[in-house]
């Protein structure tokens, strides 16, 4: 299974985000949406799971959870905002996986027996980062994660 996940979109979804995400099973955006246009394009492309960021304050915004565990795969996968909220222990809570945003730092890094992945920032550009998404291979013989640059050949 192979799904999508993208975060600090920031009421920006761009073209090549919509083109790297084409085909996969499930898409998870963690956080700053930024405007609830952005959930209806997604869903375009495959299943939605959202959360809230600390940018989505809007009425629309009400819906969507601050966390969430979710069971894609066989695998247990825990989302929230801020890495540094998290506020129970993946591996004793047999989480195999966290996703975070907020940062716009893209990060793959197994701890653990954890695999902790931000996919960095899909919209606009801040400072000097670059402008990535995510996605993740989930197997029975484990997890692939990918960092796409958008906006270039390579991925990273």
């Amino acid at each position: 299974m192979r799904i999508g996940v993208i975060s600090d979109t920031h009421g920006l979804l761009r073209p090549e985000a919509v083109q790297r995400l084409a085909g996969v099973a499930q898409i998870i955006h963690a956080g700053d949406i930024g405007r609830p246009e952005i959930i209806a394009e997604l869903r375009r492309i495959a299943p939605v799971i959202a959360i809230r960021g600390n940018v989505d304050t809007g009425h629309w915004a009400e819906g969507y959870p601050e966390t969430r565990m979710v069971k894609l795969g066989g695998r247990s996968i825990y989302v929230l905002h801020d890495i540094h909220q998290l506020q129970l222990d993946p591996a004793s809570s047999g989480v195999d996986v966290v996703i975070s945003g907020h940062s716009h730092r893209p990060r793959i890094e197994t701890i653990g027996g954890v695999l902790y992945l931000n996919p960095g920032s899909a919209g606009p550009r801040r400072f000097n980062l670059p402008i990535t998404l995510a996605t993740l291979e989930l197997s029975k013989s484990g997890l692939r994660p990918f960092l796409h640059e958008l906006g270039s050949a390579g991925t990273r």
